[in-house]
């Protein structure tokens, strides 16, 4: 299977800043392209995994293509559709552009040319061939909630960390972490980032044995704290950042000569060129033992300023009452409660009457005196007597028995031949 992680080399060399994009340009088209995949997927009442996948292609599309080749929202809607049928929660292509169409201005949506269903369906076999068919993708979701039944600790501040690690996983969408680092790494730092937020600290976990010196080194092995740092940084990023309210529009879009395929890109550009990565973070200063997010307080993160995006927490697959009992407690047996016995039910008596049987010894009829049956109406029927041959008259083959022995018939004499 390919590899889809890079590292920051390759993030500072994309498609699109060999295209001539600013790295800043190319993260706002990321993230506008990211929000607008599960702005669309929330209207439609799609699964966070849908989103979720959606927002992975959306990535891994632009690390093989440029922003001036193919628009943003195009794909965005591209990658939503083919999400959809892939998480089997389908939703038809042209919902999808109806959608788009409310979202978008006018000017964004000349993008989609004079039939949009066309374009995106064309799209969706470039999509296919771009990241070689590898359709399952795996989302920091699903180990978020499974690293917090390991943990041990007050159960509300539990509960609060694990809602605001699932806000800072929806937010790192929209951030090429998908790019950089596997979904279980993107769950344990912001857990840790959680954490610190929320003043909750960790001190209990099951499966807790003395060579795990913290809670993650359970789940995954050889993570640092610069490389959570670096982590927690990218998402912090996203609400340090001013949102303007006008923002220039989309590169235009080029047409493809007929006779050609694809657009050639010029020769690769040195990282040193730029003097911004889209990932990148400036090197923590720390003493020994000295985390960079101890001083991180909640009124440092204004909330405000980057509107939070992606599905809420707890989501549509869990009760409304999570957790429940003894969930972030696992190494308490649930309650065991005797088995119920429940008596089989009892039926009334059907209202059937007895039958009715004639009493004992019950007599016969009696039939009137002097009763007999009316003649038949041509009177009375006499049969005439049987006439039977006399003696002498009966043939021999009815009056004696059959022989017995029968004589073999006569045959001539054998002549033997002239």
């Amino acid at each position: 299977m390919p590899c889809w992680y890079f590292d920051k080399k390759e993030l500072r060399n994309s498609p699109s800043l060999q295209d001539g994009i600013s790295a800043e340009t190319e993260s706002r088209y990321r993230k506008e392209g990211a929000r607008f995949i599960i702005d669309t997927g929330t209207k439609m009442d799609l699964g966070y995994n849908t989103m979720a996948t959606g927002v992975v292609y959306f990535h891994r599309f632009y690390m093989a293509h440029s922003f001036k080749s193919f628009p943003r929202y195009v794909t965005a809607c591209c990658c939503l559709f083919l999400a959809g049928k892939v998480e089997e929660t389908p939703k038809k292509c042209k919902d999808i552009i109806k959608i788009a169409r409310e979202k978008l201005s006018d000017e964004k949506f000349r993008q989609f040319g004079d039939d949009p269903k066309e374009e995106v369906m064309t799209l969706e076999r470039i999509l296919l061939q771009t990241i070689k068919f590898d359709l399952q993708v795996e989302h920091p979701y699903s180990f978020l909630l499974k690293y917090a039944k390991s943990l041990r600790g007050d159960k509300t501040k539990l509960q609060k960390m694990v809602q605001m690690a699932w806000t800072f996983v929806n937010d790192s969408l929209c951030t090429t972490l998908c790019l950089q680092w596997e979904p279980e790494v993107i769950a344990v730092a912001l857990m840790y980032l959680a954490g610190k937020l929320s003043k909750f600290e960790v001190v209990d976990w099951q499966g807790r044995t003395p060579k795990h010196l913290r809670w993650w080194d359970v789940f995954v092995e050889d993570v640092t704290m610069d490389l959570l740092e670096d982590i927690c940084h990218q998402v912090l990023d996203l609400y340090s950042q001013p949102q303007g309210n006008q923002v220039p529009d989309s590169p235009p879009y080029e047409d493809v000569p007929p006779g050609r395929k694809d657009r050639h890109h010029p020769q690769p550009i040195s990282p040193a060129q730029h003097t911004h990565s889209p990932a990148g973070v400036p090197p923590v200063k720390r003493k020994d033992n000295e985390s960079s997010l101890d001083k991180l307080d909640m009124s440092t993160i204004n909330y405000s300023s980057y509107s939070s995006a992606g599905p809420a927490f707890p989501p549509s697959s869990f009760p409304a009452s999570y957790p429940p009992t003894g969930f972030f407690t696992p190494s308490q047996p649930p309650p065991s409660l005797p088995p119920q016995i429940i008596p089989p039910p009892t039926l009334p008596p059907p209202n059937i009457p007895p039958p009715s049987l004639p009493p004992p010894n019950h007599p016969p009829p009696v039939l009137p005196p002097n009763h007999s049956l009316p003649p038949p109406p041509h009177g009375p029927m006499v049969h005439p007597p049987l006439s039977i041959p006399p003696p002498h008259l009966v043939p021999p083959s009815m009056s004696q028995p059959p022989p017995t022995h029968l004589p073999p018939p006569t045959r001539p004499p054998y002549l033997p031949p002239p």
